[in-house]
């Protein structure tokens, strides 16, 4: 006799950990995001591509509110995202956001780059957020540059200094806007590995990138934007081989051809 599969006793764990429903959102008369429906499940990374002005960038300041919406909803771990005040804020920190431009402070030192959200958002003693920032610093491969300032650091590196600065406020979900598109062909290499590294440890991650490489290599899923729509969604291996949409075969097409 087999025996029923029993529901899960974490309520957390049955709901998707980041959900958009019907997120509608103009620019005056554009209408860059058309009906968002995703959702992402606890430890999946999903990685958005599409043609530029697709809405992939949109879509992901969307999810911690650095964009605001017109209509729809969005929940971050069974949580309606609040507009302002501190309850965004608290929801923001579970939200770790990796942009283009790395937005280190340039007058503080990598570590301090790292510490200082778990001591001013989380009330972490010092010796702890710094004994943390080491660890993570040590993770991204950085370490050695604990006390030098963002400008002595190359690119590559103060992109992998932003990775960790994001997991020191331990977030149950990352976002990366196009992370490696300000960086130079060599040290592309250094942040898709750390990024790679996080998606294997299990990290939810929704990635916004041109870097097919690391969609087949990383995604458990590739949502395919078009004209602010989700056109389709597949396993790397279905999305590359064999796309369903004319959309995704016309933009394969052109940057697998290169």
């Amino acid at each position: 006799m087999t025996s029923e599969p029993q529901p899960s006793t974490s309520a957390s764990s049955a709901h998707p950990l980041v959900s958009l429903k019907k997120v509608n959102k103009h620019y005056g008369p554009l209408h860059v995001l058309k009906d968002i429906d995703l959702e992402v499940a606890r430890g999946e990374v999903v990685v958005v591509i599409g043609p530029s002005g697709s809405g992939k960038s949109t879509l992901c300041r969307a999810i911690n509110r650095l964009e605001t919406i017109d209509d729809g909803e969005i929940k971050v771990d069974g949580k309606v995202l609040p507009a302002e005040g501190k309850a965004l804020a608290r929801l923001r920190a579970d939200v770790g956001m990796v942009f283009q431009s790395f937005n280190l402070f340039a007058h503080k030192s990598i570590l301090e780059n790292v510490t200082l959200g778990p001591v001013k958002v989380k009330g972490m003693k010092g010796g702890e957020a710094k004994e943390l920032g080491m660890s993570l610093l040590k993770r991204v491969g950085v370490a050695n540059q604990a006390d030098k300032l963002p400008a002595q650091l190359s690119g590559g590196q103060q992109q992998r200094v932003a990775i960790a600065r994001a997991l020191a406020m331990k977030p149950k979900v990352m976002l990366f806007d196009e992370p490696t598109s300000a960086l130079d062909p060599e040290m592309i290499n250094e942040v898709l590995d750390a990024m790679v590294a996080l998606a294997k440890e299990g990290m939810t991650m929704i990635v916004v990138t041109h870097e097919m490489g690391f969609a087949r290599k990383a995604a458990d899923r590739v949502v395919f934007m078009a004209d602010g729509q989700i056109v389709e969604q597949a396993t790397p291996e279905e999305f590359f081989t064999n796309p369903k949409s004319e959309r995704a075969k016309d933009f394969l097409g052109k940057i697998l051809a290169h």
